[in-house]
């Protein structure tokens, strides 16, 4: 992910107005993944040397909640409606399905950064169940055969911009 200046900039802002009070971790954590959209080591590092916070107990808190990544996310951004309605229409299959085609699960990026795959509780298309998004793009009533579909022609049309 490229880093502008200004997002680098508001990284060490909130680290030097770091005042020693307990309860700052959470926030200077959720600084460096603003900036990064993960919580890199190097930035564990950093925040441990200036907090005095032992890096390790640092990496503790960051796989503990949900909310912190330490690996970037994909390209694209895979989001399963794990709703009532898609749960009743299939969801368990487009899992399947896209568990077998990424190589997977729910919270991961695939080892080609093209990919992550992220749970949600509902994304308000109830008629299209079940249904995903990608990138903000709605994908409905869906299949095996229409998400394998789906999925390698993001991969391609991925890879194709790449170049």
């Amino acid at each position: 992910m490229a880093e502008s200046h200004e997002e680098f900039k508001q990284f060490n802002v909130d680290l030097w107005k770091f005042d020693g009070h307990e309860g700052a971790l959470i926030p200077l954590l959720q600084s460096a993944q603003d900036t990064y959209g993960y919580v890199p080591e190097k930035a564990m590092h950093y925040i441990s040397h200036v907090t005095g916070i032992p890096a390790a107990e640092i990496y503790g808190v960051v796989t503990f909640y949900a909310q912190f990544r330490t690996r970037p996310l994909g390209k694209n951004i895979i989001r399963v409606c794990n709703g009532t309605a898609c749960h009743v229409n299939g969801v368990k299959m487009l899992y399947d399905t896209l568990q077998e085609e990424l190589g997977i699960n729910y919270e991961e990026t695939t080892d080609d950064g093209l990919f992550s795959l992220v749970s949600v509780a509902c994304l308000g298309c109830c008629s299209l169940a079940p249904v995903l998004t990608i990138n903000g793009e709605v994908h409905g009533r869906l299949n095996v055969a229409k998400t394998r579909k789906i999925i390698r022609e993001f991969r391609t049309r991925t890879k194709a911009s790449e170049q």
